[in-house]
């Protein structure tokens, strides 16, 4: 259908008590999966690369790639730089077509994230593109290399932060952290609660990889429209791949990268039906 901004999603998505699937791709068999499923299940979805997972997956290459899948989708469809604090490797991902950044000030002070996001926010409005803020400290990382701790997000500083910066969304701390969780999280449903009460803006649950259904459901129905799937996304990858390479028989590149789109394909099924209640 079109290659749409964040802000088109999250918006039907929050007025209508639903939330959007956000899933963080790292190769364009990842790509595939995740819009095959979203096809499938008549879904709209976001797709979208961290800024620290570049070196790995180099912007200019799996960009554009991301950008022209989107527009050949029979859905709306987003594409995003997800956590991301340098200007340049934004404006970048703006030049290339994506809709939407994700600008982390998270770990500065209060003043110094607001005029760092709104920074970003008059530079995507060039671009006619939108901005995810974050507001508290998210723990861990999607590449496990670093853990700046949970602090969650100030319900009394999130209108002011919305307001100032101009954000379509906000991204909140509510004891969910990135990567693999060792136990089960415990969310602070009281917090997001009142985030919801005071923001004005949708909110963001990043590190979904191994929150319980239940427990999503409930985040859902407190004011969260899009959920950041991604540790669970690569750890299926591998996973199908792995099997595949322990299969008896000759193996080939080719049923490789089909196995490979099949764990990302799977994966996302599963998250977008609990996500869309189907």
């Amino acid at each position: 259908m079109a290659l749409v901004t964040m802000k088109q999603l999250v918006d039907e998505a929050w007025e209508k008590g639903t939330c959007i699937p956000a899933f963080n791709v790292g190769s364009l068999e990842m790509v595939r999966g995740a819009l095959r499923a979203a096809e499938e299940l008549d879904t709209p979805v976001i797709i979208q690369i961290a800024e620290r997972l570049l070196k790995y997956s180099p912007l200019e290459l799996i960009g554009p790639g991301m950008v022209q899948a989107a527009k050949e989708s029979r859905l709306p469809v987003a594409v995003s730089l997800d956590h991301s604090s340098t200007y340049d490797v934004i404006k970048k991902a703006l030049d290339l077509g994506f809709t939407s950044v994700m600008y982390d000030g998270s770990t500065l002070p209060f003043e110094e994230n607001i005029a760092g996001t709104r920074k970003i926010v008059e530079l995507a409005n060039e671009y006619g593109a939108v901005v995810e803020g974050e507001l508290g400290l998210v723990g861990g990382s999607e590449d496990g290399l670093s853990d700046h701790g949970i602090l969650c997000t100030n319900p009394d500083k999130a209108h002011e932060f919305c307001e100032r910066t101009g954000i379509a969304c906000l991204a909140v701390a509510i004891g969910n952290a990135h990567g693999d969780y060792p136990t089960a999280p415990v969310l602070a449903f009281d917090i997001l609660e009142q985030i919801n009460q005071k923001a004005g803006v949708p909110l963001v649950l990043h590190g979904g990889s191994g929150i319980s259904d239940d427990d999503f459901r409930k985040a859902i129905s407190l004011g969260i429209a899009k959920i950041n799937i991604g540790t669970a996304s690569f750890n299926n990858v591998v996973k199908f791949a792995t099997e595949y390479l322990a299969a008896d028989g000759k193996h080939t590149y080719f049923e490789l990268n089909t196995a490979m789109t099949q764990g990302m394909y799977e994966n996302a099924l599963r998250h977008i039906k609990v996500f869309r209640g189907l």
